[in-house]
């Protein structure tokens, strides 16, 4: 753990003394917060040429290096990159993990089986409480406190840590509540601006706005969507707009001040905060089938919350609701209006169509194919 300061003083002398010492050990080898050491990556790089062996070093952290002048090859060939992410309903054990999202590329046909236990207060906590391991062994009321502890990090020191540029705690929880309320949404930095401004002095403007988010995203506190490219049968235009999202939606919730109760009562909240869960656990299922998740907009306003697209050029239509008949035949109309302007000559057609929800008793195939998936329900 190169994070604690003793550690961190001793593995810098080892490593200047004889870099062999460090890294002698049972493989695979795991370095924490590496990038407190940048000088690390090279020792490694050259260790890995003289073993030429796979899966020796392990190497996480939680921001990138401080000082990357130090680093003096990019390690292509002997690193390969992993994002990590808050943890998935599977991974928390609270999916059942009957509708694997592999299986729906691949055996599509297959009869859909599988059944919900969530209500929709479950699905409340559980999005205010987070993703984060060490919520898993608290007490329910106390695991709502880990995303707020969070919050203040990353307002106190995590996001001037990053690059050694001191900013204001107070500028950063505002950006944070700003982009809390614009979850799912294109929102440019001038409409961030706008809703910081009523509270922030005359002094903001967006370069630092944009510079603050930059930050946020080296540490992985946000990580946008981007927009899917395709062929379509028409000469739609297609907004290429990122959509915003924090990492996990219990940022926003500590960011607004929301509890599960509150969310109870406020749906429209509701639905936008269950989207940006979704899309967490669709992004770690994503990369464990070697895929990407997009979204899709064009000038005629239609809209696709999520595109999950795998490496052969498969891919899979998704729109995310809280749930109930209404708001899943909505979203089965927008799937199929898609469906039916892509060029599917050129790329071929979706392998599936699903509307992923927070609640319904069972996942369950429509009359035309679209399948309704509670996210209770979903593995990778």
């Amino acid at each position: 753990m190169l994070g604690s300061p003793i550690t961190l003083q001793e593995s810098r002398n080892l490593l200047h003394i004889d870099p062999t010492l460090l890294l002698n050990g049972e493989t695979p080898r795991l370095f924490d917060e590496w990038q407190t050491i940048p000088e690390l990556w090279d020792t490694i790089r050259s260790e890995v040429d003289e073993r030429r062996e796979l899966g020796q070093f392990i190497l996480t952290g939680s921001a990138v290096p401080l000082e990357t002048d130090k680093i003096q090859h990019t390690g292509t060939g002997r690193f390969s990159w992993l994002r990590m992410r808050p943890m998935s309903l599977w991974e928390s054990e609270e999916s059942t993990g009957e509708v694997s999202l592999a299986e729906l590329f691949t055996e599509s046909s297959k009869k859909l089986l599988g059944e919900n236990k969530h209500k929709l207060q479950d699905v409340a906590h559980i999005l205010c409480r987070g993703g984060w391991p060490i919520t898993l062994s608290q007490e329910p009321e106390d695991a709502l406190h880990i995303a707020s502890n969070y919050v203040d990090a990353i307002a106190e020191s995590d996001i001037s840590r990053v690059d050694d540029t001191l900013r204001n705690p107070m500028r950063v929880r505002r950006l944070l509540r700003s982009l809390g309320r614009l979850q799912g949404t294109p929102a440019p930095i001038s409409t961030i601006y706008q809703d910081m401004l009523a509270n922030d002095e005359q002094s903001l403007s967006e370069k630092t706005i944009a510079s603050y988010i930059n930050a946020l995203e080296k540490i992985f506190v946000v990580e946008d969507m981007q927009a899917w490219s395709t062929n379509l049968r028409s000469k739609t235009a297609i907004r290429t707009s990122d959509t915003r999202y924090f990492v996990d939606p219990s940022i926003a919730v500590a960011a607004l001040g929301i509890t599960p109760d509150k969310l109870m009562h406020d749906m429209n909240t509701f639905g936008l905060l269950f989207e940006t869960m979704a899309v967490r656990d669709l992004r770690v299922y994503a990369d464990a089938i070697d895929a990407k998740v997009y979204h899709y907009r064009d000038k005629d306003e239609l809209e696709c919350d999520a595109i999950i697209e795998r490496r052969d050029g498969s891919y899979g239509l998704i729109e995310i609701k809280l749930g109930g008949d209404y708001a899943v035949s909505e979203a089965q109309i927008t799937l199929n209006a898609l469906a039916k302007k892509i060029n599917t000559d050129k790329v071929g057609k979706p392998s599936f169509r699903m509307v992923l929800t927070a609640i319904g008793k069972y996942a369950l195939r429509l009359e035309d194919g679209t399948l309704v998936v509670p996210i209770g329900c979903l593995k990778h």
